[in-house]
């Protein structure tokens, strides 16, 4: 992601814009994260994108089989005892 201070952000307005519509701009003021800069298309995509849900009680057969099938890697295998 391009980064950017706010006052350059400032001076060159025009180019960010265009730079938005190719992926995102970051604006940091005194040096930290404040504003991200994002064409409307991405924008639209990203909330559309949190909106969907979805109920575990509609979940297909075939993914039900592929879960129960699904084995840890052994390199996690400590974490079952988190489950106790």
């Amino acid at each position: 992601m391009v980064q950017t201070s706010a006052l350059e952000f400032q001076r060159k307005f025009g180019e960010f814009q265009h730079q938005a519509q190719r992926e995102p701009v970051e604006i940091t003021r005194h040096g930290r994260r404040e504003f991200v800069l994002m064409s409307a298309e991405h924008y639209d995509w990203l909330t559309a994108a949190a909106k969907r849900t979805y109920r575990t009680v509609d979940t297909s057969q075939v993914v039900i089989d592929a879960v129960e099938r699904a084995e840890m890697d052994p390199e996690h295998a400590a974490l079952n005892e988190l489950l106790k």
